[in-house]
């Protein structure tokens, strides 16, 4: 799995017709989300929509089970493929629950979901003693992680079917019974993955398109509300860049506490946050620092920061982007019209 590095040097890419620049750390305050990073919390999730992913007989206690592993797995930086091994591993063994065993007196002492009498096994994934305290193992997100311990550790394990990886990790006495379950842990984690999108400015609507014949650079849309309206996160996330950026055309820094011009260059104060699925959110001329910083995680309807005028800027306004990267370019922005539609949002 390939990891992302944080680079402090001048690096710059053209974006939203602005020149957006990272000049160092005294400017910049940013790093990448990776793998599921960025992913909703378990607390977003709709657990109802889950079960009915996961298919009959699965309620919204295995489903909120479900949406640990996945947590787990972002936490970790893990890519959704895991996520996918590791549900379709807990619907095999245990229906997602944690099962407490005769074998094992004192996991009746933790909390647990029902019973299982598989030798000493216990636990979502049936591990047994070897595996790690029963206290860790009766835990969903501890069983979670010594799942993805052991799945790391196997060479490839990215590429591999579902079914294998899953028995590499076990060592079953039924290896190929964990293909029965794929379909079902993806669907869930297709579900795990949606989370409430709401209008970052509700009530303003675009009066700059996407990639206009007029502007096809303009890499986002520009929202014309007025100086000061509170700006809310989209979706839920991590928010992943808090940065000054604004410039003269020789590179020299400017300020982003003050209104620019069409003559200075790059996207102000600006926030992005990491979404599920890929997705990343860039919010961009808030009139003073944003109210958040890297590394927060954030919910639908949060507050980002206040719409103004710093940078590459003719009047106050909030410049949105959407990318189908945690690494935005270019080549990765996507209508927000479009995209937000996709939602039920009209951003208008």
């Amino acid at each position: 799995m390939k990891r992302l590095l944080v680079i402090g040097v001048l690096i710059a890419v053209v974006a939203a017709g602005c020149m957006i620049v990272a000049l160092g750390a005294v400017q910049q305050d940013r790093h990448h989300a990776i793998g599921a990073g960025g992913s909703c919390s378990a607390g977003d999730v709709d657990l109802e929509d889950v079960a009915a992913a996961l298919g009959d007989g699965y309620g919204t206690t295995q489903a909120g089970h479900a949406a640990t592993i996945w947590e787990t797995a972002a936490g970790r930086g893990l890519p959704e493929q895991a996520v996918v091994v590791a549900l379709a591993t807990a619907m095999q063994e245990s229906g997602i629950r944690v099962l407490a065993n005769p074998a094992v007196p004192a996991s009746y002492d933790l909390p647990h979901d029902g019973e299982g009498f598989d030798h000493d096994s216990i636990g979502i994934y049936q591990q047994r003693p070897h595996w790690g305290p029963v206290q860790v193992l009766m835990d969903p997100a501890g069983s979670a992680g010594l799942f993805f311990d052991a799945l790391e550790r196997i060479d490839g394990w990215e590429d591999l079917p579902v079914t294998v990886a899953a028995q590499k990790v076990q060592v079953s006495a039924y290896p190929d019974a964990y293909a029965d379950d794929e379909a079902g842990a993806r669907a869930a984690v297709k579900a795990i993955g949606t989370c409430e999108w709401i209008h970052p400015v509700e009530g303003f609507g675009v009066n700059s398109g996407w990639r206009t014949s007029e502007r096809p650079q303009h890499n986002g849309v520009d929202l014309g509300a007025p100086r000061g309206t509170a700006i809310l996160a989209a979706s839920a996330g991590e928010v992943v860049t808090v940065v000054c950026n604004a410039h003269n055309g020789a590179g020299r820094q400017l300020s982003c506490d003050v209104d620019g011009s069409p003559i200075i260059m790059g996207c102000g104060w600006y926030v992005e946050i990491a979404h599920a699925g890929g997705v990343l959110t860039r919010y961009c001329h808030m009139g003073s620092r944003p109210s958040v910083s890297v590394g927060d995680r954030v919910a639908a309807g949060d507050l980002l920061g206040y719409v103004g005028s710093s940078g590459r800027s003719s009047g106050p306004h909030l410049h949105l982007e959407v990318h189908r990267s945690h690494q935005p370019s270019f080549d990765t922005a996507i209508s927000p019209v479009d995209f937000f539609a996709g939602k039920s949002v009209e951003l208008g």
